[in-house]
């Protein structure tokens, strides 16, 4: 990925305000940021092997870091994820091995390879680091002695994230286990300072508290001269308080086995327009002016989508790639009369049973494709799409029949080289009335 580098002309803090990233940071990082090239670190939770979009804040934190010409680092928290962090949980969750930790490890560093430049030989080039490297070998009296010792529990307790899970109606409170949870990623920190000169964490607004937990630690450790700082963006929320990037079938994943690029691409499509103005600033790298024609744009059509379509089709296109934008966007349209056979024999299974959700489907049995079987017969007979053979051939006679989105005629017949997938057929009659027949 080739990026241009912004030499230090990019206010960062700036950028993230009119962006609407910034829910809160120590003063004077805006003047350390303005005197050269800064290290920051965003962590990120190895619990999956995948990123959800619910990871794109932070992640794109990091980009707009790296664009503005600073050093990113993304910490993949093996050693926290093997604890759990409280932070907005209302119980603990379940601890990985390592063996599981080291694959998700790997299959995120390919995701965070599709926002962040880790190949250039910028010195701003972009690091992905573990914290189970430097904590795996820390006994827990040398821990204790080391860097336990200069953070009080009166401090500790003093967190929102420990205050509500001791709060007498919490309910299952907490485990020791948690309670150290803000030491450990403190001591990220401090480690990261020592040996990565980073001297920003960045995260959501529920971290602040471990966040500043990391800035005490290196205080009080290295002594008072030494400066860290944080900067935290608000937790990202629908309009309807709905938890964002969360549907009825679960998480928008970035792995496209998980989520398919279609219904990655529909989850940004099918925005509100307040929720879209305020996404659309936080999820891409168009610039503000860009951003201010698009909603002006938008505003003058909005029955158009402009907005939503130009937000899918930019985070589409850099997680997964121009291609499956291509195909989203095509496939998109098959319901509306746009489509066409090639792309119904492109897409994936997946795809094509989330395009036609919940129209009706009919069986065949598919040793019936042995032999090319008549239109009429299958129509009516087969599948009972008619339910007789002469109001199917009145149809077909008019042209208002359409098999895998090709018109045909009395004439025509269906073999097995008609199955999508080797297993479906779609079939269209009239202009909005669809059928899936399912091989079986």
């Amino acid at each position: 990925m080739n990026l241009e580098y912004a030499d230090m002309r990019t206010d960062f803090v700036e950028e993230m305000q009119w962006r609407g990233m910034i829910h809160d940071m120590t003063p004077g990082l805006q003047k350390l940021l303005q005197h050269g090239m800064t290290t920051a670190y965003v962590g990120i939770d190895p619990t999956a092997d995948s990123l959800h979009i619910g990871h794109l804040v932070g992640i794109m934190m990091l980009k707009h870091f790296q664009l503005a010409g600073h050093k990113p680092i993304a910490l993949i928290g093996g050693a926290t994820g093997m604890i759990g962090d409280p932070s907005g949980k209302s119980q603990e969750r379940n601890l990985l091995d390592e063996t599981t930790l080291r694959y998700n490890q790997e299959c995120i560093g390919k995701q965070l390879a599709k926002f962040l430049d880790f190949q250039t030989d910028q010195p701003n080039k972009a690091v992905i680091v573990n914290n189970y490297d430097w904590m795996k070998g820390f006994s827990f009296l040398q821990f204790i002695r080391e860097i336990g010792k200069h953070i009080t529990v009166n401090y500790m307790m003093s967190k929102d994230s420990v205050k509500k899970r001791l709060a007498p109606d919490s309910g299952s409170g907490m485990s020791f286990t948690e309670f150290s949870y803000q030491l450990v990623q403190g001591y990220d920190f401090l480690h990261l300072y020592q040996h990565h000169n980073c001297k920003l964490q960045m995260g959501g607004s529920d971290q602040w508290g471990n966040i500043v937990t990391g800035t005490e630690l290196i205080r009080r450790k290295l002594g008072s001269e030494h400066e860290a700082f944080a900067l935290t963006c608000p937790l990202i929320t629908k309009a309807d308080g709905g938890k964002f990037g969360k549907t009825e079938s679960g998480n928008i994943w970035l792995d496209p086995e998980k989520t398919t690029p279609y219904a990655f691409y529909q989850f940004w499509l099918n925005c509100t327009d307040k929720d879209a103005e305020k996404y659309i600033r936080i999820f891409t790298l168009l610039e503000r002016q860009e951003i201010e024609k698009i909603l002006n744009e938008h505003k003058q059509a909005p029955h158009q989508r402009l907005l939503q379509k130009t937000l899918a089709r930019e985070l589409t296109a850099r997680t997964h790639s121009v291609e499956e934008l291509r195909i989203a966007e095509e496939a998109s349209q098959i319901l509306f009369g746009k489509g066409t056979t090639e792309i119904l024999k492109k897409i994936s299974e997946t795809t094509l049973l989330q395009i036609f959700e919940g129209i009706p489907i009919s069986t065949i049995n598919t040793e019936l494709f042995s032999n090319p079987i008549d239109i009429t017969e299958f129509l009516s007979t087969h599948t009972q799409i008619f339910s007789s053979k002469g109001e199917a051939r009145r149809m077909l006679k008019d042209n208002g029949v359409s098999v895998n989105k090709e018109k045909v005629n009395e004439s025509a017949s269906i073999s097995r080289a008609d199955l999508l997938q080797q297993k479906y057929i779609i079939v269209q009659k009239g202009k909005k009335n669809y059928f899936l027949v399912m091989a079986v």
